[in-house]
């Protein structure tokens, strides 16, 4: 994998920077990136996507935040009676996060789907309730054209609740959506 930076000599002498100059155009001028342009870059609406806005995002690092809402239906059975964010949908926030980053680093990002490949060292230390702001921060450890690695971690009023290692997989859209395709549909 490329170093941290995503790097080589190659890029450097073409002056690619990969998808970041058409996601830039997507930033406000404090940089961040709101809801309905997140789903211009990843393929999720609102009934799935569990960050509501970025932050920051630059070629090693996303910030990004999610309101848990109250009247969220994964809080009415989770846990009834003292509800708590399910600390998968934590892990898929940050997921989503990471595919921001990843995107962030590829040429032609649209052709591409980014795939969880691997999921490790995942982390809980403080429940997550209705009503807080979670906050992820994903850092790119390495990469390449197959995929990224990638630590998250989440937190609340500045106190982490949760974290993972995780591992992304990029693939061709077109090829993916192929080999998958359902008969008959």
């Amino acid at each position: 994998m490329r170093n941290s930076r995503g790097e080589d000599e190659g890029e450097e002498a073409t002056g690619k920077t990969g998808a970041g100059s058409e996601i830039d155009k997507m930033k406000d001028s404090a940089g961040a990136i709101d809801s309905k342009s997140i789903q211009k870059i990843i393929p999720y609406n609102e009934h799935f996507l569990f960050i509501d806005k970025v932050i920051s995002l630059d070629k090693e690092r996303i910030v990004a935040i999610k309101y848990c809402d109250p009247k969220a239906d994964y809080f009415k059975g989770h846990f009834a009676g003292f509800p708590i964010m399910p600390g998968a949908l934590i892990i898929e926030g940050m997921g989503q996060a990471g595919t921001l980053l990843a995107r962030n680093n590829l040429e032609d990002h649209q052709s591409k789907e980014i795939l969880a490949y691997k999921i490790s060292e995942a982390k809980f230390s403080a429940p997550t309730f209705p009503g807080d702001t979670l906050t992820f921060e994903i850092r790119m450890l390495g990469k390449d054209d197959r995929g990224a690695l990638l630590q998250g971690a989440a937190s609340v009023d500045g106190k982490q609740v949760a974290e993972a290692r995780m591992m992304l997989a990029v693939v061709s859209r077109e090829e993916f959506r192929q080999k998958h395709k359902k008969s008959g549909k």
